[in-house]
C-alpha cells in the first residue's frame, strides 16, 4: 500500500541530471525527494503547484534517541 501525501511544491532545486523537489505537507512539514530533471518536465512541476509525495517503501527503520 502506498502513502500519498498532498502537498504544495516550495522549492526545486536542479542539477545537471536530477532535482531536489521540496513539498510542503503542512504541519511545518517538508518532504523532499530527488527526481530526475524529465520528471519534472513530465509532471509540469513549478513552485506554487500542488503534487503528492507518493511513499513506497518496502521495509521502514525504527530508531530511538
Amino acid at each position: 500500500m502506498d502513502l500519498q501525501l498532498k502537498g504544495k511544491v516550495v522549492s526545486i532545486e536542479s542539477g545537471s541530471v536530477n532535482a531536489i523537489v521540496h513539498l510542503d505537507i503542512g504541519g511545518g512539514n517538508v518532504i523532499s525527494s530527488t527526481i530526475s530533471l524529465e520528471a519534472v518536465k513530465e509532471l509540469g512541476l513549478a513552485v506554487g503547484k500542488d503534487a503528492y509525495a507518493i511513499i513506497k517503501a518496502t521495509s521502514v527503520m525504527v530508531g530511538v534517541e
